[in-house]
């Protein structure tokens, strides 16, 4: 049986997630804020959790930051609905998925559900410890980019996940709904722009200018494509 922590203030809320989890095989445990949850981790093994945004205290961004650094949970988001850059900053933060509020149980079991599947193949998979690509190098156990001439360049949780998905998959187009099932298990919404403001931090990052690409090229209505070159070498 998995254990699921769930983290809002809203007491009834949580009552309705706790009763619903539970139905479906899952144990619950609560948290109301930042300091019960860090007190739940430390007395329980937690498979995932499920952090509200807008808490008392320290907020939900800056306890998915803390949380990334000291240990891989999975985390589901929970933020206001329409709040872009709240869901683009808490996957950039480490979150593995978000769900605006309010939500129907159903699609939040279908997020969790997804989220283990991920992690599980993850686990079993054997990838290599290097990515390489036009002279860049992304190493992907201590997830931080290298350029050519060794300058190391930290990236965001949500970064390089997407920066390694297009380096999997080089010179080929990737589009919105391949980059957010990456990002976070799921297709892209018409009118999400994660993927996008994403993709322009990510050019920033390499130096690749927007209106001339030369790395990470847009292909007009069809996603993106990260472009290589001969001296960028193969995984390894």
């Amino acid at each position: 049986m998995k254990t699921i922590l769930v983290v809002d203030d809203d007491a009834d809320l949580r009552s309705l997630l706790r009763a619903y989890l539970t139905d479906q095989g899952y144990h619950v445990i609560e948290a109301a804020e930042g300091s019960e949850l860090w007190t739940r981790l430390e007395n329980s093994t937690v498979d995932l959790i499920i952090l509200d945004l807008m808490l008392p205290g320290e907020d939900g961004l800056a306890l998915c930051r803390t949380i990334r650094a000291r240990q891989t949970t999975p985390i589901l988001m929970l933020t206001a609905r329409g709040d872009e850059m709240d869901r683009i900053i808490g996957l950039e933060m480490g979150a593995d998925d978000y769900m605006p509020k309010p939500f129907h149980p159903r699609e939040l079991l279908a997020r969790i559900r997804s989220i283990f599947r991920r992690s599980e193949q993850q686990n079993q998979a054997q990838p290599p410890r290097h990515l390489h690509f036009s002279g860049w190098t992304l190493d992907l156990a201590a997830r931080h980019l290298m350029s050519a001439d060794q300058v190391v360049i930290p990236l965001s949780t949500g970064e390089f996940r997407l920066l390694k998905t297009l380096a999997e998959h080089p010179n080929t187009v990737l589009s919105r709904d391949q980059l957010m099932d990456a990002l976070a298990g799921r297709e892209a919404d018409p009118l999400d722009r994660t993927i996008d403001v994403m993709m322009s931090r990510l050019r920033r990052r390499l130096g690749d200018d927007a209106r001339e690409p030369t790395l990470i090229k847009t292909i007009r209505n069809e996603g993106y494509m990260l472009l290589t070159h001969p001296q960028g070498g193969q995984p390894g």
